[in-house]
């Protein structure tokens, strides 16, 4: 009995080794995070136009809300590729885009599920891009939304922004929305 209580973990232990053996053991790695520069908080205040009208939209409702909640957009999917400008008016320098859809997420008001990159295309932030996620309550002065992620200058991003609406057209549907995005990143 003493020799097979030996010999089970001495098989368990080779059956690993040559399992790890066939991809070469080197698939992930530990690495010292100390490698990572120091971590920097950067603002950037950008202007969100998410136009619903004219002949060239920036932003395509793709799936209508359900009947029922329509006042509140619940079940309803809007994919955007918005202009973000360096200041209110549209005619404002173009620093980027905000890539990716907003969806009614709630029955009793107006708020929605933002999943979106920002792509700045300008300067030294140009080909870099912040992720964000969260909820939406449009009816609110200041809603906040987490920064999840981000690439080029804003790897491993983290942080989070404050939306304000700026104008709201009711008959077009178009808005400008002010982000301050307040990023950690290395």
């Amino acid at each position: 009995m003493s020799k097979l209580i030996l010999i089970l973990p001495a098989q368990i232990l080779l059956l690993a080794i040559f399992a790890s053996a066939e991809d070469g053991g080197y698939f992930a790695s530990t690495m010292n995070p100390k490698r990572l520069q120091k971590e920097k908080l950067t603002h950037l205040r950008v202007y969100w136009h998410d136009i619903r009208s004219g002949q060239n939209p920036s932003s395509i409702m793709i799936q209508p809300p359900v009947k029922k909640y329509s006042s509140t957009y619940f079940g309803s999917i809007t994919m955007i590729d918005n202009a973000l400008t360096s200041d209110v008016p549209i005619n404002s320098t173009v620093v980027g885009r905000a890539q990716g859809f907003y969806a009614g997420a709630s029955q009793h008001e107006t708020s929605f599920l933002m999943a979106m990159n920002f792509a700045f295309k300008t300067g030294k932030y140009n080909g870099s891009t912040i992720t964000i996620l969260g909820r939406n309550t449009v009816l609110s002065e200041v809603r906040e939304m987490p920064v999840v992620g981000g690439s080029g200058i804003f790897r491993f991003a983290r942080g989070y922004v404050e939306a304000r609406t700026k104008s709201f057209d009711l008959k077009l549907g178009d808005a400008n929305v002010e982000y301050n995005c307040f990023v950690l990143h290395y």
